[in-house]
């Protein structure tokens, strides 16, 4: 069985071009694992991004220097630029960092793939068929340069999605023009930082109805204050964010008229800063404020109680979620937020190093975090990886959020020594057992069962999640340091219900970022928020997904809008997607 998996690798590679597929030849010969799936049972996902279309190899742009951020990248945004109804793809690339260095990068691009981040249609609306058509060119966004992130939101309420890129060096904001083309508006706007700058996060934070903009930065990185780390054994590997200074994260207020001023010092949020790579916004304390969490590398994360009037607190330490249990800071990468026990607030998961793993921290309701991660079983699965891009996301339908975490090394793996890029390691699916036991608080790994397109071993970065084929369940798009794409289509085969609402804001931003979602039934109400933030480096579907198991029938769906009101909506289908625009409700008074 595995040598058969290993021959079928090599025969699609054989069919890419480029002298880079050479490299992952190699490396996948080491990645692939056995696994067993019960008899007849299809994958929970399979690997679709070549027969798609969606071909995309990152390189780091590396030389043999080791420059930390070569390590870090890269990002991907599931957004509908087009307005057609589906998502296209984002994906943002490296590039060499030192111009001047005379070495030849050790993974360069196949012959064929343009440098530069690159722009992909999905074609399934209106033809039916899941394919991609790179259109990077015709929309003006190739932009080269160090890639990171990227955020979306419609910044300018014009009904079009906007980006913002973060990169090592200047960021970009890109107004969608709404006829398939961008245009850089980032001097106008005044949102550019020319830092290192990591995850970024469109928020309504004072709710006024225009989307603000969070950035979160790293350290204080040049190519030529570079320095040298190396591994136990003496070998040189890249270094940890301590050998750097980190920088603070910016803030910027939307003024409407397509700019924005730099919030940063009035707001308070200049006070506290650490290496910030991972940022969600949420309103954990139930006030009907939206909050923002921000996860650090090898420092404090921090949590922004927000105070009103555009003032921010900064409360992780008391609000129990800004170290694990032992009071040691970890190695905060990825972040997300989402309501695991259905109990109607949202819990965080904070991804980190290996030897340290993922972090838990169990929403009390009133913005107080217990680090749970021993109790829901994820600290054993999750010990030995490092985590980047991740999410709650009902992958089953059964109305219980699971989780999904990608994984890749940042430095040397012993194990994996003399390997051409030693750093890679699997994604990891842990299924909540909660929909399946009653009264039972665990997460099982079902890693080794989903299927072969969980049994690969890469140096997985941002991941980003959402419908990508519009039939009622979530898909995963991870991008892959120094390696390829991947598209994990979800092949859910439970039949269950499920229910997806888009809304549409009149008097909060157009897409209702920031709004809570309740889908009402008699088994329990489901709490979701809307967003397009969290993971790592990643911009997800903003469309709210519901699982609903077994229920055929709802009592309606609710929303809280971001500026507090209230609506109903009674006429909603079940296994559709709802499109709901904010006026068109029953008041709705919440039990």
């Amino acid at each position: 069985m595995k040598i058969l998996k290993i021959k079928n690798q090599k025969a699609n590679i054989k069919n890419q071009k480029g002298d880079a597929f050479f490299f992952l030849l190699l490396l996948f010969a080491f990645c692939l694992l056995p696994f067993d799936l019960p008899a007849g049972q299809p994958p929970l996902f399979r690997e679709i991004a070549a027969e798609t279309g969606l071909n995309f190899l990152h390189t780091t742009g590396a030389t043999g220097e080791f420059y930390m951020p070569e390590i870090m990248g890269s990002g991907v945004a599931l957004f509908d630029y087009d307005n057609d109804g589906d998502l296209d793809v984002y994906l943002l690339q490296g590039m060499k960092l030192n111009p001047s260095e005379q070495a030849k990068l050790k993974f360069p691009l196949p012959k064929d793939q343009k440098p530069g981040n690159r722009l992909f249609r999905n074609e399934l609306v209106p033809s039916g068929k899941l394919k991609f058509t790179d259109v990077t060119e015709a929309a003006g966004l190739g932009l080269v340069a160090y890639g990171m992130g990227v955020a979306t939101g419609d910044y300018d309420n014009d009904g079009d999605v906007d980006l913002y890129v973060t990169n090592l060096g200047a960021n970009v904001l890109y107004r969608n023009n709404g006829n398939g083309t961008f245009t850089d508006v980032t001097a106008q706007a005044g949102v550019d930082d020319p830092r290192w700058s990591s995850s970024a996060a469109f928020v309504d934070y004072d709710h006024d109805g225009r989307l603000d903009l969070f950035v979160c930065n790293y350290v204080d990185f040049t190519v030529k204050g570079n320095k040298p780390c190396f591994a136990p054994t003496g070998e040189v590997d890249y270094c940890s964010p301590s050998s750097y200074k980190p920088v603070p994260d910016r803030l910027f207020h939307n003024d409407g008229n397509g700019k924005f001023s730099d919030a940063t010092v009035v707001s308070g949020i200049g006070t506290s800063y650490g290496p910030g790579l991972g940022v969600i916004c949420a309103d954990f304390n139930g006030d009907g404020l939206t909050d923002i969490y921000v996860a650090n590398d090898g420092a404090a994360n921090l949590l922004w109680l927000n105070k009103g009037g555009g003032k921010f607190e900064e409360s992780g330490l008391m609000a129990g979620a800004a170290y694990a249990a032992d009071g040691a800071p970890r190695a905060g990468m990825g972040v997300t937020a989402g309501d695991i026990d259905n109990d109607g607030d949202d819990d965080l998961l904070i991804t980190n190093l290996t030897k340290q793993g993922s972090t838990l921290f169990k929403n009390n309701g009133k913005g107080l975090f217990d680090d749970t991660t021993v109790d829901f079983n994820l600290a054993q699965p999750s010990f030995m990886s490092t985590g980047f891009g991740v999410a709650w996301f009902d992958y089953d339908n059964d109305g219980w959020l699971d989780l999904f975490a990608a994984n890749g090394a940042v430095t040397l793996l012993p194990n994996l020594r003399g390997q051409p890029y030693p750093f890679h390691q699997r994604n990891q699916l842990f299924r909540n057992e909660a929909g399946r036991q009653a009264n039972q608080r665990t997460f099982r790994e079902i890693t080794a069962e989903a299927g072969a397109a969980l049994q690969l071993s890469e140096v997985s970065r941002a991941a980003a999640f959402g419908d990508i084929d519009n039939d009622g369940d979530v898909d995963v798009l991870v991008a892959n340091n120094n390696g390829l794409a991947r598209l994990l289509l979800n092949q859910n085969t439970t039949k269950q219900h499920w229910l997806q609402v888009k809304l549409s804001g009149v008097k909060d931003n157009r897409d209702g970022i920031g709004a809570r979602v309740a889908v009402i039934r008699k088994s329990g109400t489901l709490w979701r928020r809307v967003h397009t933030d969290g993971s790592y480096l990643a911009a997800n579907d903003p469309r709210a997904h519901f699982g609903l198991g077994k229920d055929a029938v709802i009592e309606g769906v609710g929303v809280v809008w971001p500026n507090g009101s209230r609506e109903l909506w009674t006429n909603v289908k079940v296994d559709s997607l709802n499109q709901l625009k904010q006026g068109t409700g029953k008041p709705w008074a919440i039990k």
